[in-house]
């Protein structure tokens, strides 16, 4: 029995070797320079032992989209815990989406297909984000009873804007900062302020 341990455990110490060597070529490169054989030159293992762990790229492509959703929801929870006010939850959570975006810049480009060549990756921990966000955009409208699609649609009226400057800030030659704080301060500002019910 504790052989079989032994070997579970090296099988997936070497999946995830394969994946942090995967990581570490993009984070260097881009994605473009992303290929299994630059994976199996960097950990010295041959080709085909990379094969045995991922059938092609998308599926190693498909693990870092699971990983960077997991860690946004990390990130998304501790800002979301600073506060039991709906409203500055939203602009906690979405200003620690804004700064996953740029600290993490590979992560999120596959996560959301941003400068990348394949398709988006379709992952159950997607839902993650979307659910802390919805809960407090709830929470924030209790006094109106809103549907699930009117909360749907707040979510996307905050994930357009904040993904499209994010967006324009990867792709093209970006904007200065100040600007994007400014950008960013009134449009979280201004959504919330849209949607709040102000209590009586």
């Amino acid at each position: 029995m504790a052989s079989k341990d032994r070997i579970l455990r090296q099988k997936e110490e070497t999946r995830h070797n394969i994946l942090d060597a995967a990581y570490y070529i993009v984070k260097e490169e881009g994605w473009q320079g992303l290929s299994m054989r630059k994976i199996a030159d960097r950990i010295e293992y041959t080709a085909p032992i990379i094969y045995e762990y991922f059938s092609n790229k998308e599926a190693i492509l498909h693990e870092l989209t699971k990983k960077g959703f997991l860690c946004l929801t990390c990130n998304l929870e501790k800002a979301k815990s600073i506060s039991e006010d709906p409203a500055q939850q939203l602009e906690e959570m979405w200003m620690a989406y804004w700064n996953f975006a740029f600290e993490d810049k590979e992560l999120y480009q596959v996560m959301f297909g941003v400068e990348m060549t394949c398709c988006m990756q379709r992952v159950p921990e997607a839902e993650a984000p979307f659910q802390l966000f919805t809960e407090a955009i709830a929470k924030l409208m209790k006094g109106q009873k809103p549907t699930d699609d009117v909360i749907k649609q707040k979510y996307f009226t905050f994930f357009s804007v904040i993904h499209g400057l994010i967006s324009i800030n990867m792709v093209g030659n970006g904007l200065a900062s100040s600007i994007n704080n400014q950008i960013l301060k009134d449009a979280i500002g201004g959504i919330i302020k849209s949607i709040q019910v102000v209590e009586v």
